[in-house]
Parts: structure tokens; sequence; C-alpha cells
């Protein structure tokens, strides 16, 4: 890689002497990202003492000048890892002229799925790998490190939600640069952690559907509503239907049961002390075990509610590059 980037700058610099500015055709690159498995109580205490792992990722470019810098979305899966709607996303934004880069925090890891087991991988797991994703194409050549945007799903949803908040980025953020927005899809809302009022200030735009009964649209009106007090720069943007994973171009019009999958929509998980996810119905430690988490949640999708906020996320995201 380093090879490749000499390369690069060497004919960056040819090319500026000659007047001619050269267009890449679209093109990949793949990335090995050095991070951490860590429980959710250690990445809330900046406990780095978790064990040594490596994920990957797909940096796919669009057909552009080589002399210009470009915005990259980072697009961060579910709990069914990499699916067809990151496909989608993808392919939308390298129409759009942006840089996608896809990250894979399973398979790394040994995993494939975890919604029937979500104790598999602490939640926050995602949010670090983001950071440290970053912290390696922040020095890319072609990559406009003011325009990084982070756009997750479910799982990756929050992920992409929470790491929007000052605490993490002081705590795991090493790149030297902050996410330029963050768009969450579908997010899990129903854990509160200490100072999730404050946050980098970027602006936040969450997408969810009101029949989603996986991750509930209330709770995270509820965090919006809290955000928006805090007077942090949050939109929140409701589809009549969207069903959980609305956006997925796989799955069936009529939403169906997700088999085993576990969902905290009955929860109430609060950080009390420093690393202490507490369950509220019980004033103990929160397990997956525990009889407010529930199975057997649907998916389906909407096109309708997809195509709704395609406009909606081109609209916004080309307000935040002119800016």
């Amino acid at each position: 890689m380093k090879y490749f980037f000499m390369v690069l700058l060497a004919t960056l610099a040819l090319s500026s002497q000659a007047g001619t500015d050269i267009v890449y055709p679209p093109r990949s690159e793949i990335y090995a990202i050095p991070t951490l498995t860590i429980t959710d109580k250690q990445f809330l205490q900046g406990d780095q003492s978790g064990k040594v792992a490596t994920v990957n990722g797909i940096l796919r470019f669009p057909p552009k000048p080589i002399s210009q810098k470009i915005p990259v979305v980072f697009l961060i899966h579910g709990s069914s890892g990499i699916g067809s709607n990151i496909d989608f996303w993808s392919n939308h934004f390298l129409e759009q002229g942006y840089a996608t880069f896809s990250l894979d925090g399973f398979t790394g890891r040994g995993l494939t799925v975890v919604g029937p087991n979500q104790a598999l991988l602490g939640r926050l797991n995602l949010i670090l790998d983001s950071y440290r994703a970053m912290e390696i194409l922040v020095k890319h050549p072609r990559l406009d490190s003011s325009k990084f945007v982070l756009m997750g799903f479910s799982r990756g949803g929050q992920a992409t939600l929470y790491a929007s908040l000052d605490r993490f980025n002081n705590l795991w953020n090493k790149s030297g640069t902050f996410f330029a927005a963050h768009i969450p899809f579908y997010a899990d809302c129903a854990t509160s952690y200490l100072d999730d009022d404050k946050t980098t200030g970027r602006p936040i735009q969450l997408h969810h559907g009101r029949n989603d009964d996986y991750n509930p649209l209330a709770s995270c009106k509820d965090y919006v509503g809290k955000l928006k007090a805090s007077k942090q720069n949050v939109e929140l943007v409701e589809y009549e239907n969207g069903p959980h994973a609305f956006d997925t171009p796989t799955a069936p019009v009529t939403p169906v049961v997700s088999k085993d999958a576990q969902t905290a929509r009955s929860c109430r998980i609060v950080e009390k002390t420093l690393g202490d996810l507490i369950n509220t119905q019980t004033n103990l430690e929160f397990k997956y075990s525990d009889a407010c988490v529930e199975l057997n949640p649907h998916v389906g999708k909407d096109e309708e509610a997809t195509m709704k906020a395609t406009r909606k996320i081109d609209a916004f995201l080309l307000s935040l590059f002119k800016s």
C-alpha cells in the first residue's frame, strides 16, 4: 500500500507539471483495520486491555480526476453482517461521486450473525472499528478527510449514532479528525450513557420507520428530544411504514419474523456509574438473558421509504459538502 501511495503522489506531481488531470476508472481497495474486541464496560471505561483483532473493509472509488479529493461515506452493517442494503447504498453513493468504505466488523472476529445471540460482541465495538478505520483512511491522498460521513444500520446504526458523542471521541478517536455527519438507520436507542447529550456538534440525521418492532421508534424520539434540549444538531426522519431493515432490497415486502433474533425493545438500560450498564427493571447489570429481552421481531422492505430516504440523504450531503 505504501508503494501505491508513492506512485500515486508521483503521478499527481507529473500530471500537475503537465497541466493535465488524470481520471481514474472505478476501483476498489481492501484494508485490514487493527482494532480490539472489548466489552461495553471496557469501551466505556477506556480500557484498552481487550483482545487484539483485525477487521476489514472495502474502499470503493467513483471515476474522478486524480487531483480531486473525494468525500467518503463509511457504511456500518447490522447484526447479520454486510448485506444487500450495504451494496445498495454503496452503489448509490458511487453514482453521486462519493467514495464508500464498507466495514466488516464480523468476519475478522470469526462471526457471521449475532442477532440470535447479541452477547457474542459488545455493541460498542463497531464504534471503535469506525474510528480505527478513519485513522487509516485519513492518510489516503485521494480522500477528503474533512468529508468523512458515518452511516450505519440497526446495530451499526446504534454505533453510528453514539460515535458522535464527545466522550467516546475523546476516549477512542485518535485520527485527528471527526466524522462530518452521522446517518443512523433504525438504530437501537434503548441505552442511555453518561454525558450522551454532548456530541461533536456535527449533524446527526436519523432515519426510522413507525412500524419497526425490532428497534422501535419511540426510544429514538426520546433521545432526539434530549439532544435537541441540549442544542445538538440532530434531525429525526420518520417513515409512515418503514419496518426494520426497510432499505434492504432482498427483504420481503410483507414483514417476516427474524427467527430467534433478540430485541431489547422492552428494556431500558442506563449507565448509572462509569461503565456499568444497568437494567432499570432489575437494577442489576443488563444481560441478554434478562426477561425484558424478547425474540422474533420482524424485518421487511419498504421501497417508498427507501426512495424518500435516498432523496433526503442526497440533499443532506449536497448541503453538507458545500458548507
